[in-house]
C-alpha cells in the first residue's frame, strides 16, 4: 500500500472514526497487539540510541568536500537528533496509550520515512567525503531504521484493514438505529371508493281512500189496484 492510499485510508478513518466514537464504546485491545507493539518500540528504542551515538561521533569538519556540503550534512545531523529526542519520543509515547489508533501510527510511520530519507542522505556524504568506519556505523544504523519504518508500514496496514472492518459494522449499526428511531408512518389509503351506509327504506303512508256512500236501493212500487 503506497504512502498517498495510506494517508487517504486514515484521513477517511479519523474522520468516520469521529462520529461513531459517540455511538459506539472503543472496543478492547488484544495482548497479541500490544506485545507485538511492544516489540516494535523496543527495536526502534535500540536503533534511535544507536544512531544517535554513530552520529555524534562524526567528524564531518574533517571531510574532503566543500564548506557548503559539511554545512548541510551538519544541520541534517542536528535535525535528525531533535527529532530522535523530543518528536518521536513523544508521538510514541501517545501511540502506546492508543495502541491501535490508525492516525497515530501512521504518524510515526511518516516520522520514520522522513527520519530514513534524511539518514540516507548523511549516509551517502559519508560514503564520499567520511571515514569508512563512519560510514560503516551509519549504513548499519540506517538499515535499522528502515527495518522499523516497514514495521510500522506493516502493522499500519493491518490497522487500517481492521479499522475499516469496523467502521462498516458501525455504520450498519448507525443505520439500524436510524431506522428504529424514525416515528413510523401510518399509511392511509384513500384511492378506495367510500362505502355507502345501508339506509333504512322509506315505507310509503298508506293513502286512505274516501268513503263511498253504498247505493240506496228503492222499493219496488207495488201495483195499483
Amino acid at each position: 500500500m503506497n504512502f498517498i492510499k495510506r494517508a487517504t485510508i486514515f484521513c477517511s478513518i479519523a474522520l468516520i472514526a469521529g462520529v461513531a466514537a459517540a455511538q459506539e464504546p472503543a472496543p478492547a485491545v488484544s495482548y497479541s497487539s500490544i506485545s507485538e507493539l511492544n516489540q516494535m518500540f523496543s527495536n526502534l528504542q535500540q536503533a534511535s540510541e544507536a544512531l544517535q551515538e554513530g552520529l555524534s561521533r562524526l567528524r564531518i569538519e574533517k571531510w574532503k568536500t566543500d564548506s557548503g556540503t559539511k554545512r548541510q550534512t551538519q544541520g541534517n545531523v542536528d535535525s535528525i537528533l531533535r527529532n530522535l529526542q523530543a518528536a518521536l519520543p513523544e508521538i510514541l509515547a501517545e501511540l502506546k496509550n492508543s495502541p491501535e489508533d490508525g492516525p497515530l501510527t501512521f504518524k510515526v510511520y511518516r516520522n520514520l520515512d522522513a527520519l530514513n530519507d534524511v539518514l540516507s542522505s548523511i549516509v551517502e556524504s559519508a560514503g564520499a567525503f567520511g571515514s569508512r568506519e563512519e560510514f560503516q556505523s551509519l549504513s548499519k544504523d540506517l538499515t535499522a531504521i528502515d527495518d522499523s519504518r516497514r514495521v510500522f508500514a506493516e502493522r499500519m496496514d493491518k490497522v487500517a484493514a481492521a479499522k475499516e472492518t469496523e467502521i462498516g459494522q458501525l455504520r450498519v449499526a448507525l443505520q439500524n438505529a436510524r431506522s428504529n428511531a424514525a416515528p413510523k408512518k401510518t399509511v392511509v389509503d384513500d384511492t378506495a371508493p367510500p362505502v355507502k351506509k345501508p339506509t333504512a327504506a322509506r315505507k310509503k303512508a298508506a293513502v286512505p281512500k274516501p268513503n263511498t256512500p253504498a247505493p240506496q236501493t228503492q222499493p219496488a212500487s207495488l201495483p195499483h189496484q
